[in-house]
């Protein structure tokens, strides 16, 4: 395995200081957000899209610091029926530029369909009342799986993987969503981004996940959450509170380690579990704490995971019997 960096973590800094701290802190790789939600601070899209000059140029930036890109990161609803067109068109140029640049993945989210006739997006979570089934229906039947079979196959002609993040308000938000698009849309293609922070508020175990989705995870994303006891023990972890009323919140996203009563030892058992189901490909620092400084986040997630996670090959073979 492999620690990398998400640069959108340090997205106040420029490419070359943010590309400069994982240097710092001994990481081999980066993944790049290329628009969407994000605001793609460090690569314009468009531009190396277009130009082989800026193409060589965005990438001399990091081999010259002896790093690798291993993902781009389009995330987004591409499924909106009003955004969704734009959100697409930022992806699939994504997918065309890892193509051009030996990327292997690109990051994305499901996206999520409105009901039918409607401009909203509408996230059912509950069986109930009978017309949540039907709305869910047509989002996945009707939706999202006519065109994650055409994504898939834009991808596949390309060379291209397409990591899955699992997230809230999103049609993928767990593991069997997961594995229901992936089977649908194309398992030599289509896998999962694993991002355990936003399983881990809804109530998952992550072992339990990591087992389930198996050699379908290509990809990881390292972010943590701490559910705020107090809150969750009197309204549960349902939270419509904006992210940045961090005390007002049943969870919030925090630094690495600090989400769980046994904290280092959460991440080791991470990534001894993944490496159980055959992972063995980066993991990606994503800092999005807003009461601890990014660049000092970064710095306590890299020097943690340096002491948890297992970088050699196994070497052990069974003796002869």
């Amino acid at each position: 395995m492999r620690i990398g960096l998400i640069t959108d973590s340090l997205g106040s800094l420029p490419f070359e200081s943010a590309l400069d701290v994982a240097c710092e802190e001994g990481l081999v790789s980066v993944e790049v957000a290329t628009g969407n939600w994000s605001t793609a601070p460090h690569i314009d899209l468009d531009l190396v899209c277009t130009s082989a000059t800026a193409r060589d140029e965005f990438v001399g930036k990091v081999a010259d610091r002896g790093l690798s890109i291993n993902a781009f990161n389009a995330n987004g609803n591409q499924l909106h029926p009003v955004s969704g067109p734009e959100h697409d068109r930022v992806l699939r140029a994504s997918i065309d530029l890892a193509s051009k640049v030996d990327v292997p993945t690109v990051v994305c989210m499901s996206g999520l369909p409105a009901p039918k006739g409607s401009t909203v997006p509408n996230w059912v979570t509950v069986g109930w009342p009978p017309e949540n089934l039907q709305i869910l229906e047509y989002q996945w039947t009707e939706v999202a799986l006519p065109y994650w079979k055409g994504l898939a196959q834009y991808a596949r002609e390309r060379g291209v993987r397409l990591a899955i993040e699992a997230c809230f308000s999103q049609l993928v938000y767990s593991a069997s969503t997961m594995l229901r698009l992936i089977e649908s849309a194309g398992a030599d293609v289509v896998g999962a981004n694993l991002d355990p922070s936003h399983l881990m508020w809804m109530g998952a175990d992550i072992p339990t996940v990591i087992r389930a989705l198996g050699e379908s995870i290509i990809h990881v994303h390292a972010k943590d959450v701490r559910i705020n006891t107090a809150l969750a023990a009197r309204d549960g972890v349902l939270d419509t509170h904006g992210m940045s009323d961090a005390s007002d919140r049943a969870w919030n996203y925090v630094s690495l380690g600090l989400g769980h009563p046994d904290g280092e030892a959460f991440w080791a058992n991470f990534v001894y579990d993944l490496r159980g189901v055959g992972y063995d490909g980066a993991i990606n620092i994503e800092h999005e704490d807003i009461l601890v400084n990014s660049t000092e986040g970064v710095r306590r997630a890299a020097a943690m995971l340096r002491r948890v996670v297992p970088v050699a090959e196994p070497d052990w073979k069974p003796a002869d019997v």
